[in-house]
């Protein structure tokens, strides 16, 4: 293996807000019961006509709204692409996993024709994960769906409107609007015996396209162990303006928006976190909400503490982006300090080299307080030096046909966006806090490509216990995803493309002593990625990915990935525009779930 270049730390550029001396570092308020829910019974359709793109949404700006007032979801703050540093693993790790069954899950057509049609078309989908009792759940943008954990479908494609018992995304027989869903996540917790659900919603005005600034997390909670039963919802407003009981956080223009909202959990507590934008320009901190997962599972009035990392700086002025709550494997939580639970982030977005040699662990103490009718929670960060990470570049893709650009005189399919270093899960496992995140890499000193960082880190002693790389020369890594059993066996799995792949579901295995094992393929790419998004008519920004899953049950690790299932001539596309029902009119993006045993 050839030895990757390092390159130089340059200056930070701080472009944060100056409204820090408003924050309050925390604060204590009370969510409750806002209805109740259940996944019904899946009706898709082939409505058409009307928009297919939400026009709320702008996917050609990464930090504010475009000239029209649409407003840009999973925003990005890196300025510069950067490439990392050290060697690129190729070892057989001792938690070397083991393929036992793999198949296709949720892909456009589902989001599209699910709820009769009455959807958008969206990119990307955004993928959770949960298993336990025996019960797989995929959600994705904006749908989600039910397996055993033999791969047999329990339910059909749900939309997420109906699910929160909302009003259709679109119908497509008044036009009207329904609140806008984005960033799902799910969690399974096998000590409250619960599944949890998370989605980001925004608020229309009327029944009009129009945003009103208010947004709000949801939360769903199910009643039993099985997904399949009655669910408990709570509403969170993340405005943070000041209103209905939010902090205010004065961001310019009025609102804050609760963006990218992710789920950690520990013995006590549950908890989500989001990076908080202005709703109309720039960035300001992220934010993290802690519960007790008990009073959630319980079904009545939950308190929770929010606490804002604009007022945790670090001596450049800068607070936390992505702060990923960490997953504690069942029976393995940190009970010191009264119940701690981990988080960690990554800095290279802010500076002006696109690149970093250091993460942040984030500790939070007295969790177990959580429980009390008095929270009280003590947050501090820490500095853990790494080999260096930088934003990457995007990721190219085998040729193939690719009819929608075809259509539209593109001399040939996007690149895909690989991401900018942010962190991508994290799971407390056999002491340990494993973590993997996106970097630029380079083999020859001159391209660089995109591959994956990886982090095993001992939260006590603040130290790195292994690192490392995983990457495939001439191709690229993007958007890992972690996860590691109680004995210390861990999985990565990613999406695999470059000019010898299509969008390929991959992972590799990770060990706390030996590191990353060789990459394997869990189902390999039929077609080229041919997204909307990725064409200049309609977003200057290609987009895939956003982040994939990576969940433990028992000795078995499941992943989740985005990859392209299916291919298609231009001629089969003008038939119906979904070639069969293999997509959707305006792109193909499909997921894989897998199945790793690690005994």
């Amino acid at each position: 293996m050839q030895k990757l270049t390092l390159p130089t730390l340059l200056c930070a550029a701080v472009i944060l807000f100056t409204f820090n001396a408003f924050a309050t570092a925390q604060s204590t308020a009370h969510i409750q019961p806002a209805g109740t829910t259940s996944i019904g019974n899946s009706k898709m359709g082939n409505a058409m006509g009307g928009v297919e793109i939400d026009p709320a949404f702008s996917s050609d700006s990464d930090s504010s709204s475009d000239a029209v007032g649409a407003v840009s979801i999973n925003r990005t703050i890196a300025k510069k692409h950067g490439v990392s540093g050290g060697l690129v693993n190729g070892a057989k790790a001792k938690s070397n996993p083991v393929l036992t069954q793999t198949f296709d899950a949720l892909n456009l057509y589902a989001q599209r024709y699910a709820n009769g049609g009455n959807q958008f078309t969206v990119e990307p989908p955004d993928q959770g994960l949960c298993v336990g009792n025996g019960f797989v759940m995929e959600t994705v943008n904006d749908v989600l769906r039910v397996f055993d954990t033999a791969g047999n479908a329990l339910t059909g494609p749900v939309d997420l409107n109906s699910f929160y018992g909302y009003p259709d995304a679109i119908n497509r027989s008044t036009g009207a609007y329904g609140p806008s869903i984005t960033d799902p996540s799910c969690y399974y917790d096998a000590q409250t015996q619960r599944f949890y659900h998370v989605v980001l919603t925004l608020d229309r005005v009327g029944t009009t396209s129009a945003l009103t600034g208010r947004n709000h997390l949801d939360i769903a909670v199910s009643n039993t162990s099985s997904p399949l039963g009655t669910w408990t919802i709570y509403k969170l407003d993340v405005t943070d303006d000041g209103a209905d009981g939010t902090p205010n956080h004065h961001c310019p223009g009025g609102p804050c928006l609760g963006d990218y909202p992710h789920i950690g959990a520990d013995g006590s507590g549950f908890y989500i976190t989001t990076n908080e934008f202005a709703f109309y320009d720039g960035y300001y901190a992220s934010q993290i909400y802690a519960f007790s997962k008990r009073a959630l599972a319980a079904g009545g009035t939950v308190n929770y503490v929010q606490l804002d990392t604009g007022t945790y700086l670090d001596a450049n002025g800068l607070p936390g982006f992505t702060v990923w709550p960490s997953v504690s494997v069942p029976g393995q939580y940190d009970t010191d300090n009264k119940g701690t639970e981990f988080f960690l982030s990554s800095d290279a977005v802010f500076y002006d080299s696109g690149f970093d040699n250091q993460i942040r662990q984030w500790t939070l103490t007295n969790t177990s307080s959580l429980d009390s009718a008095s929270p009280n929670l003590s947050l501090t960060f820490s500095f853990i030096p790494v080999n260096g990470y930088g934003v990457p570049p995007k990721s190219t893709q085998k040729a193939g046909n690719y009819p929608l650009g075809q259509a539209l005189g593109d001399p040939e399919p996007e690149q895909l966006d690989s991401n900018d270093s942010r962190m991508q899960q994290v799971y407390y496992a056999n002491g340990n806090l494993w973590a993997a995140l996106d970097t630029g890499v380079t083999y020859d000193g001159v391209n660089i490509l995109a591959g994956a960082a990886y982090f095993v880190v001992n939260p006590n002693s603040h130290k790195v216990v292994n690192q490392g790389y995983i990457a495939v020369p001439n191709n690229n890594v993007t958007y890992p995803a972690i996860a590691a059993t109680a004995s210390g066996r861990g999985a990565v799995a990613f999406t695999l493309t470059g000019p010898d792949f299509y969008p390929s579901a991959a992972y590799a295995g990770v060990g706390s002593l030996v590191g990353a094992g060789a990459v394997q393929l869990a189902a390999a790419g039929a077609g080229p990625w041919d997204g909307f998004t990725g064409y200049p008519q309609y977003s200057s920004r290609s987009r895939w990915g956003d982040y994939g899953a990576a969940v433990v049950d028992g000795s078995n690790i499941w992943i989740a990935s985005e990859y392209i299932g299916q291919t298609c001539t231009l001629a089969q596309w003008e038939v119906d525009f979904t070639c069969g029902g293999t997509r959707a009119q305006l792109g193909n993006w499909g997921t894989r779930i897998s199945q790793l045993n690690l005994k």
